[in-house]
């Protein structure tokens, strides 16, 4: 039986929690779904250009954790992009970081 995965804590919910290819009725697309923590690992790697030990700290999860999240996240959507799949933001082990 596998362990529960630890609370991930975001800084907020994304803005936008669905994109999907322009000019492909939506009934003729599959999808990925990122959770809530790979959209924060995402932002905060890849738009933050925060390191990987740093951002960790942020979520709360250690570096290889973090590490295997983005690595999914990165995978997900390569997955969505090349092969002209949509792309849902939700769920996960989350928690909303109070400011």
């Amino acid at each position: 039986m596998p362990r529960n995965k630890c609370l991930r804590y975001i800084d907020n919910n994304p803005c936008c929690t669905f994109y999907k290819p322009a000019g492909t009725p939506i009934n003729k697309l599959q999808g990925v779904v990122i959770s809530l923590d790979e959209y924060e690992a995402l932002r905060l790697a890849d738009l933050e250009d925060m390191y990987q030990e740093d951002a960790a700290k942020k979520m709360s999860v250690s570096r290889q954790t973090f590490g295997r999240i983005i690595e999914s996240a990165h995978k997900k959507i390569a997955d969505a992009i090349i092969n002209g799949k949509t792309i849902k933001i939700e769920g996960g082990n989350i928690e909303i970081k109070e400011l």
